[in-house]
């Protein structure tokens, strides 16, 4: 698959995201959870590969629906435009 600069750097920040689970990613752009991994150890110097791993292992992650409580149904931060099978609304 080949991705765009502004892919890579959406797919980045839905990574480090507490609460977009890799479902999220799966679904706008068709990475699945070890794609993300490599990317991320591709993109990123290594201490900051480091410390998101850490993160992303951790209890308080939200990065895989199963760790997640069941009242939170959503992947959509606040923050994130509307987006629709990777594409990215006009506003």
């Amino acid at each position: 698959m080949d991705l765009t600069k502004p892919d890579v750097d959406r797919i980045i920040e839905m990574a480090w995201e507490d609460r977009t689970p890799f479902e999220a990613i799966k679904y706008q752009f068709g990475l699945s959870e070890s794609e993300v991994i490599t990317l991320m150890r591709h993109e990123l110097k290594r201490s900051t590969f480091n410390r998101w791993r850490k993160r992303v292992n951790q209890k308080i992650s939200l990065k895989h629906l199963a760790k997640r409580n069941p009242e939170i149904d959503r992947f959509k931060s606040y923050r994130q435009k509307s987006i629709s099978h990777n594409r990215i609304s006009k506003r």
